[in-house]
């Protein structure tokens, strides 16, 4: 059997361990592991939801309303956009997924900050697209321009805040970007932490509907973060109308399921949950600092709902991911990404507490 030539250039996407594998290799009962490797909500999904859920599991077997109106309402109130502005996708990732194949082929190339969502590589190495890396992680714009000018990408990334660093670009430097680039290139301007950084410090706070002014900008956003539901993979992006017709193209029918849907719909309408979430983040992510600074180590000051620490030659981030793994705590090496550091998603305050009795422990 012989494969498109472009897999042989492509790297499985690796996610997080789940508990379940923790459990099976290391004989962990499932309560006593912490997952916190994955960014996702630490205090679960919102009750509301829970009760959306449970309330349409009659439905199961009926296919969800193809043209998801009620969560086009939701968001359309939410960002005072129109309903034509909005593509909802199976996770943000899957509208990822559309672009790519709508606009790239093997003479096109896309251009991304250093280290940043592997996923931009990943789909644009399936349309043979050419990979474009700036020096950086943080979105420079002198760097951006640069390789701009050099390479005339079909597609930029803006990633803000980004993952898996953690740091953000300020309202004021996106645009900059956007306005310095051609209309042949898109901008897609990933907002899926977007919550975090708004609530720390508005001037990281982009709306999609400061993005509508561009034609070739779309808004990226995710319910499965600070709305908690990332088992559920719902996610959408918002551009001008002639943009998301396009993408239109690229949409299979029924791509959320009538769970997902129900779930994302009243999720949107949620908003306190939404807060507390970002309370209890705002709150915990405090600890991570202070022992980061007591300890001597780095951190990339955060915008997300993670921590990004990192370590000298005297530390090994693989190894400590490894033996905190073997103690039934997960977390996100990030050597495969060039860095000698891990990634820890802020958990709850118990959750917490055991991720640093263990840290302590493996880095003595």
């Amino acid at each position: 059997m012989k494969f498109n030539k472009v897999l042989k250039d492509i790297k499985t996407y690796e996610a997080g361990k789940p508990i379940e594998l923790v459990v099976r290799e290391f004989g962990i009962a499932a309560q006593d592991v912490v997952k916190l490797a994955s960014n996702e909500n630490p205090i679960g999904t919102s009750p509301a939801v829970q009760k959306a859920i449970i309330a349409n599991a009659d439905r199961a077997h009926l296919y969800p309303d193809d043209s998801m109106f009620e969560l086009k309402d939701a968001l359309r109130k939410k960002f005072s956009v129109t309903d034509e502005n909005i593509i909802i996708g199976a996770g943000s990732d899957q509208v990822l997924e559309f672009i790519s194949r709508a606009l790239l082929d093997d003479e096109s190339s896309v251009l991304m900050s250093a280290v940043t969502f592997a996923m931009y590589e990943i789909y644009a190495k399936q349309m043979g697209a050419k990979i474009i890396r700036t020096a950086s992680y943080a979105h420079k714009y002198d760097e951006f321009m640069e390789a701009y000018k050099m390479h005339k990408p079909k597609i930029v990334y803006i990633c803000t805040p980004n993952n898996p660093t953690g740091d953000a670009t300020s309202k004021t430097e996106v645009l900059k970007i956007i306005e310095a680039i051609g209309k042949e290139s898109l901008i897609v301007v990933d907002g899926a932490y977007m919550e975090y950084a708004a609530a720390k410090d508005e001037k990281y706070a982009i709306s999609a509907k400061d993005l509508l002014a561009y034609e070739n900008v779309i808004y990226l956003g995710t319910f499965s973060k600070a709305y908690g539901l990332g088992g559920m993979r719902v996610g959408y992006g918002i551009a001008q109308t002639a943009l998301i017709n396009e993408l239109y193209k690229m949409r299979p029918p029924f791509n959320i399921s009538t769970l997902s849907l129900a779930a994302a719909i009243e999720a949107c309408n949620d908003e306190t949950f939404v807060e507390e979430s970002i309370t209890l983040h705002q709150e915990q992510i405090k600890r991570y600092e202070a022992f980061a600074k007591e300890n001597g180590f780095a951190y990339i000051e955060s915008y997300t709902n993670f921590i990004t620490y990192l370590f000298d030659e005297t530390m090994d981030a693989a190894k400590i991911s490894d033996a905190l793994l073997k103690r039934g705590v997960i977390i996100r090496n990030l050597t495969s990404y060039g860095l000698n550091a891990i990634r820890i998603t802020i958990g709850t305050q118990a959750q917490n507490d055991v991720f640093f009795t263990h840290f302590s422990e493996v880095i003595v």
